[in-house]
């Protein structure tokens, strides 16, 4: 999958070309799925804050089975299943060339579609709780953009370590969808600070925030003393600027939690977090979505979806 031009909507076109060969030190990855959600379409229309060179193949994950393994390749052996975090870009393709060390082995209870489409999420989440904000038994989380990815996978995230969870979403399929990962309630938007400080019982102790515009300084506003406003990102399309004497008032923290930088800058720390995710996974103690699965001919359709919002979680592209 191939694009060739940052446009809104995103335009992408299929290209065929031989299958490489890998080197010494690498394996060839066949891919079974590719995972692709709100980033893949923001990078695609030129609006992340890195761009990629052109032309370039989308997908920041994908999952598979190793092909073949080049000169020098112990571990892991043709027919290992693998998932593959790619700190570029080109999981959108049938076969990946990666070095050895970089893949993790799926476990067997663990489907490609799942693993392709957990990690980007599930891994910015248990960054987020490991390294930038405590989430106890009994702490009230307010998940914003409920239905989206990253908030379907904060919601079983918080759940799971024992949080209070109040969901907030813009339409009633995703307030469902919330729900039914684990959320104790679900709101909308309108008046979301009373709305937060009732659900919660006074305020939230920390609120997972990857919407951003005006919701921002609503869910800063709710936040309980000592409250952590964790920020993910900004699929609103807003950036806030958020008032200094509401985060000194009460002692609040706000956090950055750029999942992308630390995988960049600790790969192998990177990889530790998706063995421990699919882990977890295969344990029964996080469980990420269904994905709907898409045709490789209808990516370009799929990317249109999720641009209007039209996406509950992610999809999953299978060549």
């Amino acid at each position: 999958m191939i694009c060739s031009g940052f446009a809104e909507p995103a335009r992408l076109e299929l290209r065929t070309e031989g299958t490489p060969s890998p080197g010494p030190g690498e394996v060839l990855v066949a891919v079974e799925a590719a995972g692709i959600g709100f980033v893949d379409n923001l990078i695609a229309k030129g609006l992340y804050q890195v761009r990629p060179p052109l032309p370039y193949t989308p997908g920041l994950t994908a999952a598979g089975h190793v092909a073949a393994v080049g000169a020098g390749v112990t571990s892991p052996v043709v027919g290992d299943r693998v998932a593959v975090l790619l700190t570029g870009y080109g999981g959108c393709a049938s076969h990946l060339l990666r070095p050895a060390g970089t893949v993790v082995p799926i476990p067997d209870e663990v489907s490609a579609d799942i693993a392709a489409t957990a990690i980007e999420n599930y891994g910015t989440v248990l960054y987020a709780v490991t390294e930038r904000v405590v989430i106890r038994p009994g702490t009230a989380v307010v998940v914003l953009g409920a239905g989206g990815g990253i908030g379907l996978a904060a919601v079983d995230v918080a759940r799971a370590l024992g949080a209070r969870v109040v969901a907030v979403a813009s339409t009633e399929a995703k307030r469902a969808a919330a729900l039914a990962a684990g959320a104790h309630t679900a709101l909308g938007y309108e008046n979301l600070k009373n709305g937060i400080r009732e659900a919660t019982g006074g305020g939230a102790d920390v609120v997972v925030d990857p919407v951003g515009g005006e919701a921002t300084e609503q869910a800063l506003r709710a936040l309980a003393a000592g409250g952590t406003l964790c920020v993910i990102g900004f699929a609103s399309g807003g950036i806030p600027r958020l008032p200094a004497n509401v985060v000194l008032l009460r002692n609040r923290s706000v956090v950055g939690v750029d999942w992308g930088d630390w995988s960049r800058e600790d790969e192998g720390a990177a990889r530790e977090l998706v063995r421990d995710m699919l882990s977890r996974i295969a344990g029964g103690e996080i469980h990420p979505p269904v994905p709907e699965p898409v045709a490789f001919a209808d990516a370009a359709a799929a990317f249109g979806r999720i641009d209007r919002g039209e996406v509950v979680g992610k999809l999953v592209l299978r060549p």
